[in-house]
């Protein structure tokens, strides 16, 4: 294990391949530390080793990513193929987590230098740290790249909004209205989940022209939030892919949402946010910044039907899928909400 000391960039660097193969929103949190490796090592060829999904999002969109191979949808569970070992990279970063299942693959790719996490039954690569459950994963990641020598000084992921983005969303949504607002409901995991009628009420208040978002399994919950609004809202479930939604939250004044995906894609492409998270989730998780992010914080520590806790990361998960995040005041939500739009 490395010392305290930060090291030097590798030399003759000319192929990098990074894993990290899940969510859009552990992409974005991740996305710092590639800007760190691309800036550490400019002539490189950096390779993702990412879903399918990342290969359409980020085939030409500018960024730290020269390509992406789309590993198989469980992508840990068997070896790297032939045509992986045979590029022969310099550099293999681990960004996928503890290591565990992640780490016996990278060293199969078969690189000169691997970097990455350890839990303490992990295998080692050759620059490791310690993963601790509860880390900032940005920083928890710049720290991965800062083994090989790569700093930053950007915390904020970014993403560029393209043309065929912008021209994605004007086909679906056509002109959104100036000074919107876009209400994102769903989250993946349904504890995460503030009651849509919460948002409505929020929406209402403001009194701005409202986009209520979700994927196609969140239909019902844009749904549910339109019905509950005063006023109208436009319904956008399912019909806009990653980019086409970036370029919807740009030309949002703000966006409410949970501790979700689209919070980090809105705030990637420069639109302040509101965001209810649960209290472990936002240590992990939450905007690092507070100039144009507003998390509000929900400490309820145990299921509220049956009591059973989940503050330890080996704690087991308890049935019952109803939200944990009630006792965030819609009051607090809108008074955030307010402070940011004045300030825009």
């Amino acid at each position: 294990m490395p010392s305290g000391a930060v090291p030097d960039a590798l030399p003759d660097v000319r192929s990098i391949a990074v894993l990290r193969a899940n969510a859009i929103g552990d992409f974005l949190l991740a996305l710092p530390a590639l800007e760190a490796l691309r800036a550490a090592y400019p002539a490189a060829r950096i390779t993702l080793l990412g879903l399918a999904w990342h290969r359409d999002f980020l085939t030409g969109r500018p960024g730290p990513v020269d390509e992406v191979v789309a590993l198989p949808p469980d992508p840990l569970a068997a070896p790297p193929g032939e045509r992986l070992r045979a590029r022969r990279f310099d550099l293999a970063v681990q960004l996928h987590g503890g290591g565990r299942e992640s780490n016996p693959f990278v060293r199969k790719l078969g690189a000169r230098v691997t970097a990455g996490l350890c839990t303490p039954d992990a295998e080692r690569l050759d620059r490791w740290l310690p993963y601790l459950p509860y880390h900032h994963e940005t920083l928890r990641y710049l720290e991965v790249a800062a083994l090989v020598g790569a700093r930053t000084a950007g915390l904020e992921p970014r993403v560029r909004v393209t043309a065929a983005d912008r021209a994605e969303a004007y086909r679906v949504v056509g002109e959104v209205p100036r000074g919107a607002v876009a209400v994102h409901p769903g989250a993946s995991d349904p504890r995460r989940r503030w009651p849509p009628e919460r948002f409505a009420a929020v929406a209402d208040a403001l009194g701005r022209p409202v986009v209520v978002t979700g994927s196609e399994a969140e239909r019902e919950l844009v749904l549910r939030t339109c019905e509950a609004m005063r006023a109208p809202a436009i319904p956008v479930a399912g019909t806009l892919g990653l980019g086409g939604l970036a370029a919807l939250y740009q030309r949002c004044d703000l966006l409410v949402g949970n501790d979700t995906g689209p919070r980090h894609l809105a705030a990637a492409v420069g639109t302040p946010t509101v965001s209810v998270y649960w209290m472990v989730n936002l240590i992990n998780h939450g905007p690092i910044s507070r100039a144009r992010h507003r998390p509000l914080v929900s400490w309820t520590p145990a299921c509220p039907v049956c009591g059973a806790g989940s503050l330890e990361p080996a704690a087991e998960r308890c049935p019952h899928d109803v939200p944990w995040v009630t006792d965030v005041p819609v009051e607090s939500v809108l008074e955030q909400a307010v402070q940011l739009l004045e300030a825009s």
